[in-house]
């Protein structure tokens, strides 16, 4: 029986709010408790290591994508980024951009000579030294880091110039044998590459000696003598063995020490866009002298035949390609003159009677530019003889025949135009006070002549004046 609001029997019922109060409660339990359970989950995402490929010439293509590709490591925080290299050398420019971007990285750089049969010469080896870790492939080499000046350098004995006088004393080196040969110009050079890469060595902990003999003497190492002598840090087949090689070890970035954590981490491979590829395409020196040459060749068919236009575009835009080719590399201009000079000579050969001694002379000047344009000793930036010779016998041959093709058209009796109605035979067909008119040709042309005119004279055209001929005296031979 209800006694009053909320009364039964004498016993109150429990308030609703209890009920959701304790439901309540068990939820956020199990909201803890699934927070709990996914929290390692997130916090022990693995690691992320970006693998950038480093192949052929080191040039200005090259330092630019490393340069960019360190700074989004930076920005997405990978743990280490791996320089997976094989180079026969390259620029100093673009070698020195690329270790001002790796010292200046505050991710950790791993340069890693791969695959195997792989090698880091010359502005490799920089690169290697610069890097926290140092790693190479079986079967794979290191070194030859001696530079190689581009163009003619002062000869041997050369008197030092007023800086030269006034220098300091050059640092004491553990190799007690001079620079290598050369003017003064080349000594500055070796001396300058020894200290850059005795400062490498120095920062990174690494074999110092070798330093010396990779510059001065050109010397180089196996991976098995590298890891002997303290210049690199692990041998390893792969990337992946590499990561589990590296995995807590301490590499000093700035002032403080970073431990890697990279076992188990994922890789990420990132190549080069198009216009990187291309840009490293262009910095090819034989391919920058067949795109001149290509270029020269267009431009020359434009204007021997005019009207055809494609020639002449496709001419133009090869030869902007190699001047921009040409930009990139450190040529010297003096042999891309000569170059020039070669191919023009070649072109005047087509049209001047100078019994082949313009041909002559542009084979030798092209072939002569081809030398002085890059050092041949330099690896892959060199212009080797056999390359020239053909390149050369090619041009004069293309431009002979190109040329000759124009000449003899030029000499061929026109086919078409009013050329043709010199000599041609015609007959009177009306004479009046307004004038002659005859038919020449099939057309009726209106007619002046030296004499009087008579229909059905016979005549024959002996100028053109605008739109009137000028015939001769009748002609009796004519039907």
């Amino acid at each position: 029986m209800r006694l009053g609001h909320g009364i039964y029997n004498g016993i109150e019922p429990p308030p609703k709010g209890d009920a959701l109060h304790k439901h309540a409660g068990r939820i956020l339990q199990w909201l803890i408790l699934a927070i709990a359970l996914c929290a390692p989950v997130v916090t022990a995402a693995a690691p992320s290591v970006r693998v950038l490929d480093v192949q052929g010439i080191v040039g200005p293509a090259t330092a630019s994508f490393v340069g960019r590709q360190l700074a989004s490591a930076a920005q997405a925080r990978d743990a280490l980024v791996v320089l997976r290299m094989d180079t026969p050398g390259g620029l100093d420019s673009a070698m020195r951009e690329i270790i001002q971007a790796i010292l200046a990285s505050p991710v950790p750089v791993a340069t890693f000579v791969h695959p195997e049969g792989a090698r880091a010469a010359s502005a490799g080896t920089f690169i290697l030294y610069a890097s926290h870790i140092a790693a190479m492939a079986p079967a794979t080499n290191l070194g030859a880091a001696t530079p190689v000046a581009i163009g003619l350098s002062p000869a041997d004995g050369a008197s030092d110039t007023p800086a030269d006088k006034g220098a300091p004393a050059e640092r004491e080196t553990t190799d007690s044998r001079p620079a290598a040969g050369g003017g003064a110009m080349m000594r500055k050079a070796v001396n300058d590459a020894a200290a850059y890469l005795r400062s490498l060595a120095e920062l990174r902990g690494r074999d110092v000696g070798f330093a010396e003999r990779a510059v001065r003497e050109a010397a180089s190492l196996s991976a098995s003598e590298a890891l002997a002598a303290g210049v690199i840090d692990v041998v390893v087949t792969d990337v992946p063995a590499l990561l589990a090689a590296v995995d807590g070890r301490s590499v000093r970035i700035g002032g403080s020490e970073v431990t890697l954590a990279t076992a188990g981490a994922t890789i990420q491979a990132v190549t080069p866009g198009w216009q990187l590829r291309l840009l490293g395409a262009l910095a090819n020196p034989q391919l920058a002298v067949v795109l001149m040459m290509i270029g020269i060749y267009g431009l020359f068919f434009e204007v021997t035949s005019p009207g055809f236009g494609v020639p002449g575009i496709a001419g133009t835009v090869c030869l902007l390609l190699a001047l921009y080719a040409f930009h990139m590399l450190p040529v010297n201009w003096v042999g891309v003159a000569l170059i020039a000079l070669g191919a023009g000579l070649m072109v005047a050969e087509a049209f001047l009677p100078s019994f082949g001694a313009f041909g002559v002379g542009g084979v030798l000047a092209f072939v002569l530019g081809g030398l002085f344009l890059m050092d041949a000793e330099r690896p892959a930036f060199g212009l080797p003889l056999p390359f020239l010779a053909g390149m050369a016998l090619l041009s004069a041959a293309t431009l002979f025949a190109i040329g000759s093709l124009a000449a003899r058209s030029r000499r061929r009796p026109p086919a078409s135009g009013p050329q043709l109605l010199i000599g041609a035979p015609g007959r009177i067909t009306t004479v009046s006070d307004e004038g002659c008119w005859a038919q020449v040709a099939g057309e009726s042309w209106r007619v002046v002549g030296a004499g009087p005119l008579r229909v059905g004279d016979a005549v024959r055209v002996e100028a053109i004046d605008g739109l009137t001929l000028q015939v001769g005296t009748p002609h009796p031979d004519v039907n």
